[in-house]
């Protein structure tokens, strides 16, 4: 029999902390959870069963990795900190389904992994992610199309509240349009900062992400797509007309994006903050159109 998961209890995960003498790096973003019920919480959220390949991002010293190993069928965990790997082999000894790789998560082919431990079926995703990289791995993850069914991750409450915004919202802005076009958000638990060791500054959330069988927008230029709402937000205050005209790098007048923009149905003032992911879609199709026509009477 497998043994139950342990180190969720506060004083085992300051043992193994003061016996290997190991110290929290801060550049790291290392916070342990030290909380059996967010620990549950996660696993339920992620849905996990014995059928499942899960990949973990930044085991630390084992603790979500345990439930991981105890509820799945095969754990991989990335951690790019060598001084966690003694402690981890102690710690998972007794998961004999728990493979440990020593990388970075941005560096790692996950391809590779799904081909040889789910026989390139998807995996599920599973991390207590360190909160100044959260944004690069999620978008990385989705970016390269890697078999991934879902990720179920710890990060930042407003960055968990950025992801799940819609239109009209303050916290809506381009990462809530990027992870909404590759999957759909959900908040399972909010999270204090006595759940962790040490305690961090900020308030956490455990954000679901299923990905999308297939975008809900589909646009002729995914790549213009992207650009399009990264110059709309990257100036919030100033119409889209002038966010696109200053920082998209589109060979048009004002007046002619205000036509664009006018005939998609949008007053001349609308800010990027108003459009909907479907009417970004519809934005950036008639972009291309503009730009193909401006080409071929280039010709």
């Amino acid at each position: 029999m497998m043994r139950e998961p342990y180190l969720a209890d506060p004083k085992e995960t300051i043992q193994v902390i003061q016996r290997y003498g190991f110290r929290f790096q801060k550049k790291l973003g290392q916070n342990f959870l030290i909380d059996r019920h967010v620990l549950e919480k996660i696993i339920r959220a992620a849905e996990i069963t014995e059928d499942d390949f899960v990949l973990e991002i930044g085991p630390g010293i084992g603790t979500l990795t345990q439930y991981l190993a105890y509820h799945g069928g095969h754990v991989a965990a990335v951690e790019i900190d060598q001084a966690l790997l003694p402690i981890l082999q102690e710690t998972l000894k007794e998961y004999n389904n728990v493979t440990v790789i020593c990388q970075d998560i941005l560096k790692t082919d996950l391809a590779a992994l799904a081909d040889r431990y789910n026989e390139g079926r998807p995996i599920k995703v599973v991390a207590n992610l360190p909160y100044y990289i959260t944004t690069p791995i999620v978008m990385g993850l989705f970016e390269s199309h890697a078999p991934v069914e879902s990720m179920t991750v710890m990060v930042q409450n407003e960055v968990a509240r950025r992801m799940q915004a819609g239109p009209g919202s303050k916290e809506y802005g381009a990462l809530s349009l990027a992870v909404q076009y590759y999957a759909e958000a959900y908040i399972a638990a909010n999270v204090p900062p006595n759940c962790f060791l040490p305690r961090p500054g900020v308030g956490s959330a455990v954000i679901r992400l299923k990905k999308h069988e297939k975008p809900p927008v589909q646009v002729a230029d995914e790549a213009l797509l992207f650009g399009l709402i990264r110059a709309a937000f990257n100036q919030r205050r100033k119409t889209l007309v002038n966010s696109l005209a200053n920082g998209a790098g589109l060979p048009f007048s004002k007046e002619e994006l205000t036509d664009l923009i006018t005939g998609l149905g949008h007053g001349a003032s609308v800010r990027g903050e108003a459009l909907s992911l479907a009417q970004f879609g519809a934005l950036a199709d008639a972009v291309k159109e503009k730009l193909t026509e401006s080409e071929a009477g280039g010709l």
